[in-house]
């Protein structure tokens, strides 16, 4: 199963009032386990940056404004993206985001039902709790320390881990006892069936001969003061 994580840094908040996508991030999964595949980009927004956008992420005006417009590079993202299912955290933002720069160049957006929420999932687990990323990597024990500012690329990695944290772990060994459990179960099933297809067959009975009881009574009389001739109190 492949899925791939990713994270958006904007311009601001609202891609209608004309907030424009920046930076994207993106990790694959492969069953839940990072293969090592990226994809990475920077945007020039074709508009100013504002402060508030910029104390966030660290993006400036002057360094986007060399960068490749989104339309220049998006055959190649969703190349990337293929028709995986994708997770984000707060999704509806990041998709937004991503759809409204595929509408833009008229190119065909993003189908929600390929949206997973990551903060759906942590607010589901951990009811009344912080969720933030900052906040969910603390708890799973994920190391942030290298995570001066919001990037989408960094934050993706991170979001990777938290996905999987969030999802159940890893689990790596599972496959393989649920493999062996199955083998065990299949041979216990076929010993059973082997057992119930033999023929029955009418229990022997060993009765002790004449001599035989002679020798035990003797034997018995050699006792000294057996247990069983105790009287009960």
């Amino acid at each position: 199963m492949r899925e791939i994580v990713f994270d958006t840094e904007t311009t601001g908040l609202d891609p209608l009032n004309g907030d424009r996508l920046v930076e994207i991030g993106c990790v694959e999964l492969i069953n839940r386990i990072p293969t090592g595949a990226t994809y990475h980009a920077y945007f020039n927004p074709e508009r100013s940056m504002p402060a508030q956008a910029e104390a966030v992420h660290g993006l400036s005006e002057r360094f986007l404004s060399d960068k490749p417009r989104f339309r220049e590079k998006a055959a190649e993202l969703i190349e990337f993206l293929g028709d995986s299912m994708l997770v984000a955290h707060n999704a509806r933002f990041d998709f937004g985001f991503l759809n409204a720069e595929l509408e833009r160049i008229n190119h065909p957006i993003i189908d929600l039902s390929r949206m997973i929420d990551s903060l759906t999932i942590a607010r589901t687990l951990h009811p009344g709790a912080k969720h933030s990323l900052d906040a969910l990597c603390s708890r799973y024990g994920i190391d942030r320390s290298h995570r001066v500012k919001h990037g989408a690329l960094l934050d993706a990695e991170l979001l990777a881990q938290l996905y999987v944290e969030l999802t159940g772990g890893r689990q790596i060994g599972l496959t393989l006892v649920a493999e062996t459990q199955m083998v065990v179960t299949t041979d216990v099933v076929a010993a059973q069936t082997s057992a119930s297809a033999r023929p029955v067959r009418p229990p022997r009975l060993f009765t002790p001969s004449a001599a035989e009881l002679a020798r035990h009574a003797a034997f018995l009389e050699k006792l000294d003061n057996p247990i069983w001739h105790d009287s009960p109190t």
